[in-house]
């Protein structure tokens, strides 16, 4: 596939999961080559560029002191978001202070003139319903947040203080260098971090990308007698770097223009004017004399894989031609003739993507990414081969207008009906691209595309040759004579004069124009509430929501395909998870030009079988779902197809242990306390066994006992959603009752249920507590929410900040299906797990002192923030449909549960919830706990015995 850099992208969900080291190679400072005269004569643009359907009213500001604003009045939005974007990030930390941005970047959070509470922005934000987090990238550092629209003057006066008056605390300096600590061993055995570390080492040490950015307790020492405390070297480190000139804030929110510049006006004009500007980076990221070049970086996980990377110009540079973008479609494809394609057939790799990465501005790599078999790893020289055989034929065939008009048709489409996800989400992505490109194409940079530069492309597709190769292979098996010093990866380097020789494989060819680009892209105009049951049959019953809310001719479509023995064992379980796959993987190649024309699909297995996902552009959709069904019933499972997705199903399997501990105390969670459910090595050593025939016959049985549950949401009438629908049904003939299929189940916790422990490799401690609610009522979820909404940020303050056990560390509302409960969670890299339950302990009879003294009045907010969370809005088509089937899925029929569920909470008293406090203290908790040395307990037979948790009342 072709990966989309970041300042490209629409999407922020994992870059808002991630901290320091994990964005470093992502964002880019602009130095903006050609366009750099542009973005002056455009910085008194008044509004950006926007899609013809997006509503909102935009202003652009420069307040007197230099910064950059940008307002976004959106009165249909139920949250009111902000994101201030610095211009300085880990790339400029001192050479004796490695990780200082990241930890300026913790300090700020602790405490201002006005502010002086460590917990005084994070208990405010919590209050009022809203969320809050931040990121030190290599040459940036957000800080972001959403909340109640009407809270948001009281956030912005918190969060300002950030950037003009933070206090530094010297008490605080000590526990969050420990907290930074702590983050730091908790990504230890991250390959990705490790294969980063290593290539850190072989790229040029002039570049100040290339350091380390996330910070440890012996880099952030405090400072010798007679220099600058490390306090001092912090407050320097602020005012050399933070400047209201090289700052960008974004705020969305349903507040008017004139409101929010009033708001803005008031609180940031205090920012200090240092005249800073964005530094740039001048050394390259390679060294040309060192290439070509091979690293080899041994991984923990059971995954090989090899990139290969070439200097170029960075992209950003161009962005309104996207030459680099050109390319990475074409070597990224994966339909047939494809680089992927050749590998796949020939037993070599099982995935690929095209792209750039690390971006400073100056230089870039772009980067072709092969996800390798363990034959692959032994022909190396002929995948090598065979890229270069791809490059030569893009170079002599390849660079033609229509295909650059071709993306840029596609490119066109996806901006007219851009859909812009959350106000937090939108802020921060407009902060960012604030930094980099001219302030009117803040929203169509990721799109923009003018025209066919042959020359671009060419001097890009020059850079792809052998002697400008760094080739960078990680794998278990290989064996370093050096260790990065980081993050401790064994690797090796070699400089061959020149390349193993090897036959390319045959059969490369460039992809035909696309036959699944949508044209009819009318807007429809019929608008439902709830989605209508047009169908209710034995064996099918089909759910419709015509949608045009979010101005877009889509639609999305869940096909449930629902097998009684889907997952009876664990055999059964891992065979649905074969089948799933196999249909995915046999159809791959056929439906990449769909995926590129915006028609995505999707097969996922769960307990009650497996469910069909398509969505994209109405128009054209039909001839996607026809192709899947004709696979789905009449495809020839191959062996190879089986052994290739095999293959992916035990190595995501055998590298369960090697995942966040405190992911696989979740997931140990869930196989404890829901039916049914089946341990990753259960998983495994089933799959192991399977083979074509295997899966052959379980298609036929599946095919042979189906109930069918569909439903479409977006832009169709009822006449398009049952034709299509019926479809389906006629092709698939289901005629099993819904009480055929067995029901998803919470397990109730008891008495005497020992702690049980994860399987894990890693060698941290970790503790999380489960206090489960009486019974599945709404009533009970109701109390539970508003419990896990009170304790969430006194447990975070008391846990992390001040006693300092570790940096994952958290409390909230954990309902599993519908069964409500509380989890706390504290993962630790030094504090065993008997000193950490110790700790919630205390912390369990203080929050009880707290629960006692609770007033009606001060419990007000605390509800509301919990109401308003149940029914924010959804903030694009894809999100409303999940919710819509989720719903289906619990039975709501009338699709008012979370309406039912927010009524409650408003119901609830202080007396209501110190019972249910009372008894969730009271009543059996399950205890998920490791240290290192701990053996896995055998979860599914300690909790074999456990009963159902009662449904309650309505």
């Amino acid at each position: 596939m072709m990966r989309t850099p970041l300042f490209f992208s629409t999407t922020l969900a994992a870059l808002v999961g991630s901290l320091a080291l994990s964005l470093t190679p992502l964002l880019a400072t602009p130095s903006f080559a050609d366009d750099r005269d542009d973005r002056e004569s455009t910085a008194q643009v008044e509004t950006p560029h926007v899609s013809p359907h997006d509503n909102r009213d935009y202003r652009i500001l420069t307040l007197d002191n230099g910064l950059s604003v940008l307002l976004v009045s959106d009165p249909e939005a139920d949250m009111a978001a902000a994101s201030m974007n610095v211009g300085v990030g880990s790339a400029y930390d001192p050479s004796d202070l490695a990780g200082l941005a990241h930890f300026v970047e913790h300090m700020l959070f602790l405490g201002t003139d006005k502010y002086p509470e460590a917990d005084a922005y994070q208990s405010y934000i919590s209050r009022h319903g809203g969320n809050h987090n931040a990121f030190t990238a290599s040459q940036d550092t957000n800080y972001f947040f959403d909340i109640e629209p009407e809270a948001l003057p009281g956030a912005l006066d918190r969060f300002s203080r950030f950037f003009i008056a933070p206090r530094f605390n010297a008490d605080q300096l000590e526990s969050e260098r420990s907290i930074v600590h702590s983050e730091y061993q908790a990504r230890l055995r991250d390959d990705g971090r490790r294969t980063n570390d290593a290539l850190n080492q072989v790229l040029n040490s002039d570049n100040p990308t290339t350091g380390f950015s996330v910070g440890s307790r012996e880099t952030l020492a405090n400072r010798e007698e007679g220099k600058p405390s490390l306090r001092q070297r912090v407050i320097d480190f602020y005012e050399h770097h933070y400047d209201a000139n090289v700052m960008h804030l974004a705020i969305v929110a349903p507040q008017s223009l004139n409101e929010l510049e009033a708001l803005v006006r008031k609180r940031f004009a205090d920012i200090a004017d240092r005249n800073l500007s964005r530094p740039e980076v001048e050394a390259p990221l390679v060294k040309e004399k060192n290439l070509p070049m091979a690293v080899e970086v041994q991984s923990i996980r059971d995954s090989r894989q090899v990139r290969f990377l070439f200097p170029v110009t960075d992209p950003i540079n161009h962005y309104r031609h996207k030459p680099a973008e050109y390319l990475a479609n074409l070597l990224g494809h994966e339909g047939k003739g494809s680089l992927l394609s050749v590998l796949r057939k020939a037993g070599l790799a099982d995935a690929l993507s095209a792209g750039v990465t690390r971006g400073d501005g100056n230089e870039a790599l772009f980067s072709i990414d092969i996800s390798l078999t363990p034959a692959g790893t032994e022909q190396l020289p002929r995948i090598q081969a065979s890229l270069f055989e791809a490059i030569s034929l893009i170079r002599e065939n390849g660079l033609e207008e229509w295909r650059y008009d071709e993306q840029a048709s596609l490119a066109k489409q996806e901006f007219r009906f851009q859909q812009h996800g959350s106000p937090m989400h939108s802020a921060t992505r407009l902060a960012m691209n604030m930094a980099l490109f001219p302030l009117e194409d803040v929203n169509y940079a990721p799109y923009r595309m003018d025209g066919f530069q042959r020359e671009q492309i060419q001097n890009y597709l020059n850079a792809l040759r052998p002697g400008n190769l760094l080739r960078l292979y990680s794998g278990p098996e290989v064996e370093g004579d050096e260790i990065s010093p980081w993050f401790h990866a064994p690797y090796r380097v070699q400089q061959p004069r020149d390349w193993a020789t090897a036959e390319p494989l045959a059969g490369l060819a460039l992809p035909d124009p696309n036959p699944f680009i949508a044209e009819n892209l009318t807007l429809l105009e019929q608008q439902d509430e709830i989605p209508q049951r047009l169908v209710n049959e034995e064996g099918f019953a089909l759910w419709h929501q015509a949608d045009a809310s979010f101005n877009t001719p889509k639609v999305e479509w869940r096909f449930s395909l629902q097998y009684p023995n889907a997952a009876t064992n664990a055999r059964d379980a891992a065979l649905s998870r074969l089948l799933a796959g196999w249909l995915g993987d046999s159809l791959n190649e056929e439906l990449y030009m769909a995926r590129l024309a915006g028609q995505h699909f999707e097969p996922y297995a769960h307990s009650r079988g497996i469910t069909l996902s398509f969505s994209g552009w109405r128009d054209r959709q039909e001839l996607v779902i026809r192709q899947v069904l004709s696979q789905l019933i009449e495809g020839e499972i191959t062996a190879d197809s089986v052994a290739r997705v095999r293959y992916g199903l035990e190595r995501e399997w055998r590298n369960a242990p090697q995942a966040s501990l405190y992911r696989q105390a979740n997931r140990t969670l869930g196989e404890a306390l829901i039916r049914p459910q089946w341990p990753t090595s259960a998983l495994l050593e089933a799959v192991k066994e399977l083979d074509v025939e295997d899966l052959r016959e379980f298609r036929r049985g599946f095919l042979n006992e189906l109930r069918l549950e569909a439903m479409a949401v977006g832009n169709l009438d009822t006449e398009l959603a049952e034709r299509e629908a019926r479809l389906v049904a006629e092709a698939l003939q289901p005629h099993l009752a819904s009480d055929q299929i067995p029901d998803l189940e919470p397990l109730q916790v008891t008495n005497g249920l020992p702690a049980l422990h994860p399987e894990t490799t890693r060698q941290e401690s970790l503790v999380l507590r489960y206090l489960q609610g009486a019974n599945r009522s709404l009533d009970s979820q109701a109390r539970l929410a508003l419990l896990g909404q009170l304790i969430s940020t006194p447990f975070y303050t008391q846990l992390r900040t001040e006693q300092q056990l570790g940096y994952i560390v958290n409390a909230s509302y954990t309902p599993l299906l519908d069964a409500p409960g509380l989890a706390l969670l504290v993962q630790s890299p030094e504090t065993p797990s008997e000193e950490i339950q110790a700790h919630i302990d205390t912390f369990l009879e203080d929050f009880s002192e707290t629960l006692a003294g609770i007033s009606d009045e001060e419990l007000a907010p605390h509800r509301e923030a919990v109401r308003d969370q149940l029914l924010q809005r959804d903030t694009s088509l894809g999100s409303m449909t999940d919710r819509l089937w989720r719903a289906l899925a619990y039975g709501d029929t009338e699709f008012n549960r979370r309406e039912r569920l927010a009524e409650q909470v408003m119901k609830v008293s202080p007396e209501a919830l110190r019972e249910s406090w009372t008894t969730l203290r009271k009543d059996a908790a399950l205890n998920i706990t490791f240290d290192p040395g701990d053996s896995p307990s055998d979860v599914l037979a300690l909790t074999a015995e456990l009963p159902p948790l009662p449904k309650g009342g309505s």
